[in-house]
């Protein structure tokens, strides 16, 4: 076994099926065919059972789509499973993919499977689809947790305070987790094998325009989905930016970030993988790759087990800690000297331009620098007529324009703009003794260089250029 046994949880009690003919791995949260510890697992178990590995997903669209979900994800997602499955063809894996939900995807295919193998996710919806799958399935159920580097039930067996609670849970354990994953060779292909309703994914464009969705916000160029992308950005970043990381990293100008939360979101790449790789990395002093990992493992896996042991994590009511309601609460009648609604907010039509520009990095790229998202947040707090309004309306603001929307550290992110995983502070006006981000903040980074990144980036997503071009004045 090359799997971290930590990492491994049976769900059910059956016996492998002697009459399957394949292993199946349901492909829902780790969406690649490298350096997936569930697909390892399923390999392994195949080549030993004599049988094929199929993977397969379930493509949900329509009535019963995933939530907030749009077109600028699912273009993200179906570029992902179009890369996947040509890795997974590549090494004689078979693959399945339905207009289904996961659950129903699953037990179907599972019908004729020896052995049903599940990679892990945190959100309700996930667990719901576990549990369903978990009850309707009458072979073999093995869940593999490849997507955090400890495992939230290892890490951690409670809601964690805040990171400085949980860090030293999750330092004790990394070098134990940090592993290199080795591949394992097919030793019988799935070539051969069809099902039925199977949709083709080689072209992820054809595919998105056959689907009921939301249009209202489309798809990007910044970012193109897909493991080989998520691998061709990591080596370029630590070739070069990451050198600067400890140094700049709070600097959105600067060019600092490594822009693989879209990729983790989506499965597209193992945080293991990248730890290791900057941990083996050429450039980057010791510093920058410490506070790297504090962020890929500690605060990302601190947001997990924030969702995982959160039952209602989407909600003000049970998400935001008690302390933080209630000072909240006892400032709520102040004055707020600007409140928009969400049409400005989306917009960028406020009188902060800073906060418009950020608004314009995220709506039209589907991305912001971690600096600004906290920065963003706090001013819509600030300019809501309750905490409670201001709460959803970041939230939804967020699950609709960021590639990473609806994502662990989403909800988690949102969450610390009104108190999660903090301490209070000193008592402001609407704030209570929640944490206050003023202008201040913004006067730290230089402005007028993001701006112009921004309109950069916003004028190549319009094909057009990012200067007007000059012309000359008429003669009188």
């Amino acid at each position: 076994m090359t799997i971290e046994p930590a990492r491994i949880r049976v769900l059910n009690e059956a016996e492998p099926d002697e009459a399957g003919r394949y292993v199946l791995y349901l492909l829902q949260q780790a969406n690649r065919s490298r350096f997936n510890p569930a697909l390892e697992l399923a390999i392994e178990e195949a080549n030993r059972l004599g049988l094929p590995v199929v993977a397969c997903f379930g493509l949900m669209d329509g009535s019963n789509g995933f939530p907030e979900a749009n077109a600028r994800h699912y273009a993200f997602l179906l570029e992902g499973l179009a890369d996947a499955a040509k890795g997974l063809a590549e090494r004689g894996v078979g693959f399945v993919l339905r207009k289904a939900s996961p659950a129903a995807i699953a037990l179907d295919l599972a019908r004729e499977a020896a052995l049903l193998v599940l990679d892990r996710g945190y959100l309700a919806i996930q667990k719901q689809w576990y549990a369903e799958i978990v009850k309707g399935a009458k072979t073999r159920v093995v869940q593999v947790e490849g997507d955090v580097v400890v495992p939230v039930d290892q890490a951690s067996t409670k809601h964690e305070h805040a990171a400085r609670t949980l860090r030293p849970k999750i330092r004790k354990q990394l070098d134990e987790l940090l592993n290199p994953l080795p591949h394992h060779k097919v030793k019988h292909s799935a070539e051969g094998l069809s099902f039925a309703h199977a949709i083709d994914i080689s072209d992820p464009e054809q595919v998105l325009a056959g689907m009921d969705l939301d249009r209202s916000v489309p798809p990007v160029k910044r970012f193109r989905g897909g493991e080989s992308e998520a691998r061709r950005r990591l080596k370029a970043y630590l070739d070069g930016p990451f050198a600067r990381y400890g140094a700049e990293r709070g600097k959105p100008e600067a060019g600092a970030a490594s822009h693989m939360s879209p990729y983790l979101h989506f499965g597209q790449i193992s945080p293991v993988e990248i730890a290791l790789a900057v941990r083996a990395a050429k450039t980057g002093s010791a510093e920058d790759k410490d506070a790297y990992i504090e962020e890929i493992v500690v605060r990302r896996e601190l947001a997990m087990n924030h969702v995982h042991h959160t039952e209602h994590y989407d909600r003000y009511e049970s998400a935001v800690p008690a302390w933080a309601r209630q000072t909240l609460e006892e400032k709520s009648g102040d004055i707020r000297p600007h409140l928009y609604s969400d049409e400005e907010l989306a917009e960028g039509r406020t009188h902060d331009h800073a906060w418009n520009v950020a608004m314009a990095e995220m709506r039209e790229t589907g991305f912001m620098h971690n600096h600004l998202r906290m920065y963003w947040g706090k001013k819509i707090l600030e300019w809501s007529k309750t905490p409670e309004e201001g709460f959803q309306r970041t939230l939804r603001l967020n699950n609709r324009y960021f590639l990473d929307g609806r994502d662990a550290n989403s909800f988690t992110n949102v969450a610390w703009v009104y108190g999660l995983h903090d301490r209070p502070w000193a008592r402001r006006p609407i704030f209570g003794t929640v944490r206050y981000q003023s202008e201040n903040s913004i006067r730290k980074i230089d402005a007028k260089a993001y701006e112009r990144t921004v309109n950069e980036l916003c004028a190549a997503e319009r094909d057009e250029p990012s200067r007007p071009k000059k012309t000359k004045a008429k003669a009188s």
